[in-house]
């Protein structure tokens, strides 16, 4: 494995400066998960534990249009119970294929009696995750339309800096915050999309988001867990545009990017100084409402005993479910996480079978 670079000496050796819309950044544009040694091959699902699983299922069907391609029961499994390291583990879930990654949506008896909560810009925790769409097919509209619950102001999405994206936040039916980006054609082509793409695909998925109260820290974790540099990192403030994104006022905050596979696809990493991100941190479970996510590797013992010398936490050692070897990590604030291994490599669920 390739020496890990703590994120505090992160220096202009292997970065380059620049100013873009009042936004101080330092970049190395190259550096992306091809650099890393490690088998993850990127993304392969976010993850939402929900309460009320066929009001969520509408909402997200009617707004985005992904493809159902598995609903599923699940009780009285010796692997399941393993996995999640508790006892007597119920839940029913239905897995999205959007056209880069899944999204998998479950209802776990063991949150039925749960109250969702809102999550807050700041955090902490996995925050969000994004959707982004081209334009002329706005995810914005689509989400509207679907009865979005919108927290950016106005009723537009916000152009934050003139580039080509439009940005808004808001919440699902149980509270869980996304993003909505719609790109026009030229900033798809700088961001790497090829033109089949542009002309095919209405919607996509992108980063895994979380708030830290401790961005240094986190980072350093990733880094780890990754293998590989950001090529992103920036601090923005002064800037009303992204008050106006977030419903807050001055907005001041950190941000590291880290960048993954396929187009957009990253891991992004903030600690907000104003308001700040709160420093109290929970242990989530993999059950709890809201957001996990999961690493598709190639060789999930080799990263499972790599991680552990890393520091990483498992719930369990890797356990054969469905199509994939899977276990359960915590990163250093708690977030839960997952690896995946496809058990054959012609799984329609791998993204190595995946076009893009």
């Amino acid at each position: 494995m390739k020496k890990r670079v703590p994120f505090k000496w992160i220096t202009t050796t292997f970065l380059s400066i620049f100013l873009v819309n009042g936004i101080f950044a330092q970049t190395d544009p190259k550096s992306s998960l091809k650099d890393s040694p490690t088998s993850i091959i990127g993304f392969n699902h976010i993850g939402i534990s929900v309460s009320d699983l066929d009001e969520m299922v509408a909402f997200y069907q009617k707004a985005t249009n992904f493809e159902i391609v598995k609903r599923e029961k699940v009780r009285q499994h010796a692997a399941v119970d393993k996995l999640y390291a508790r006892k007597d583990m119920a839940y029913e879930r239905v897995t999205f294929k959007a056209p880069n990654m899944l999204l998998e949506l479950t209802e776990y008896a063991n949150q039925e009696n749960r109250t969702p909560e809102i999550m807050l810009p700041q955090g902490p925790g996995m925050t969000h995750t994004c959707y982004q769409s081209p334009s002329w097919k706005s995810g914005y509209d689509k989400f509207k339309n679907a009865d979005i619950d919108m927290l950016s102001r106005g009723d537009s999405a916000v152009d934050l800096g003139g580039y080509g994206v439009t940005y808004a936040y808001g919440y699902d039916p149980e509270g869980n915050m996304l993003e909505l980006e719609q790109m026009e054609a030229h900033f798809m082509k700088q961001s790497g999309m090829d033109s089949l793409w542009i002309q095919e695909h209405d919607m996509w998925m992108t980063q895994v988001a979380i708030m830290s109260p401790d961005l240094q820290r986190i980072s350093d974790f990733y880094q780890g867990v990754l293998g590989f540099l950001p090529n992103r990192i920036a601090k923005l403030e002064n800037m009303e545009r992204l008050d106006d994104i977030v419903d807050l006022d001055n907005v001041s905050l950190h941000a590291t990017w880290f960048k993954m596979d396929g187009p957009g696809k990253m891991v992004e990493l903030m600690q907000y100084d104003h308001p700040a991100t709160p420093t109290k941190l929970t242990k989530k479970d993999p059950t709890d409402l809201g957001y996990t996510f999961s690493l598709e590797v190639t060789d999930i013992r080799q990263e499972y005993e790599r991680m552990k010398k890393l520091g990483v936490e498992f719930l369990s050692e890797p356990q054969i479910l469905g199509e994939f070897h899977t276990v359960f990590a915590h990163d250093v604030d708690g977030n839960v996480f997952s690896l995946r291994q496809a058990v054959s490599k012609a799984s329609r669920y791998s993204m190595q079978n995946f076009n893009y």
